[in-house]
């Protein structure tokens, strides 16, 4: 059986590190007041010059780096964004040009704070159809480019950066690679987080707009109930999980997933404390944190799991 390995993992975080305490200087918030509510203490936000494509390129230099391996021996780059440079053409394919690559393919997948676990479906798919031996898969966000920054409600709780993953096909004797993957979407929950605006609508403010609420309570449910899903699918107790590696959006939603596994909390990785919700980014570079301080180890059973916009889910679990 052919299977989608983890060779290498990579990350990238803006320069500018923002802190409650700075944000609370232009916005009517503090830093009470944030971490009470979501866990936050800071967040980057990207510079003139860390565009999208930027950021997803450096994450990307760094897997093909860890995993040993030449932007020639990539057959694609699929990059998971809500907020790509430009309409078109696809971010993926201006992280091809930053590598130097000239041959393969490239496209965006666009399911918001789930992008990640979508994108990450689609690559094992074609890997394990044959259709691909390497993938680079890419979260890439700048949502600070998104953000009303006089709605304290929605502009303390995002921040950039890029987070990538290096797939490698291998025979899949030694139980290692991504086991499974599980998607969902509920479009009358759409109007739930959206971003009111999008090209070829001048008119619109082009502001990000959430029901915090009603994402929380969805967030709660739905998850617990893919990640169960993920293990009934190959008859795995939650005692079998050695990670759990979740979106980054509310640290109160990222215990209650940990204690729903009876995972200690230094078996939950967890960064937005430090990086905000970064959207599609926020589980490749929470997985690169854990991969790279050694906390995550070869042989380890990881669960992802997220929700966003759409309302779009999903988890994935990968034996690293």
């Amino acid at each position: 059986m052919t299977r989608a390995v983890v060779a290498g993992v990579g990350a990238y975080l803006p320069r500018t590190r923002v802190s409650n305490d700075a944000l609370a200087e232009k916005v009517d918030t503090s830093d009470d007041w944030i971490r009470s509510r979501t866990g936050i203490g800071a967040r980057h936000i990207a510079a003139a010059d860390e565009s999208c494509a930027m950021m997803a390129t450096e994450a990307a230099r760094l897997a093909l780096a860890q995993a040993g391996a030449t932007a020639a021996e990539v057959d694609g780059v699929i990059v998971a964004t809500a907020t790509p440079d430009q309409a078109f053409p696809a971010t993926a394919t201006r992280v091809q040009a930053g590598l130097g690559m000239t041959r393969g393919f490239g496209f965006d997948v666009s399911a918001a704070c789930s992008g990640f676990i979508y994108a990450l479906s689609v690559a094992d798919a074609m890997i394990r159809a044959g259709q691909a031996r390497t993938l680079l898969v890419i979260g890439a966000e700048v949502f600070s480019r998104l953000m009303n920054w006089q709605d304290r409600t929605t502009c303390v709780l995002f921040g950039d950066g890029a987070g990538a993953v290096l797939l490698r096909a291998q025979n899949g004797t030694d139980g290692r690679g991504i086991l499974s993957t599980h998607l969902h979407a509920d479009g009358t929950l759409g109007d739930l987080l959206y971003v009111d605006g999008a090209v070829g609508q001048p008119e619109r403010s082009g502001t990000l707009v959430m029901n915090g609420r009603e994402i929380f309570r969805h967030a709660v449910v739905k998850l617990a109930e893919t990640v169960e899903e993920a293990l009934a699918a190959h008859g795995l107790d939650p005692s079998a999980v050695d990670w759990l590696v979740p979106h980054q959006a509310n640290l109160r939603i990222i215990e209650a997933m940990g204690k729903r596994l009876s995972l200690p909390a230094e078996r939950v990785v967890v960064t937005v404390d430090r990086h905000a919700n970064t959207s599609a980014a926020s589980i490749p570079l929470a997985l690169a944190e854990a991969v790279n301080d050694g906390r995550i180890k070869p042989g380890d059973l990881v669960v992802m799991e997220a929700l966003g916009g759409g309302l779009t889910w999903g988890s994935a679990l990968v034996r690293m």
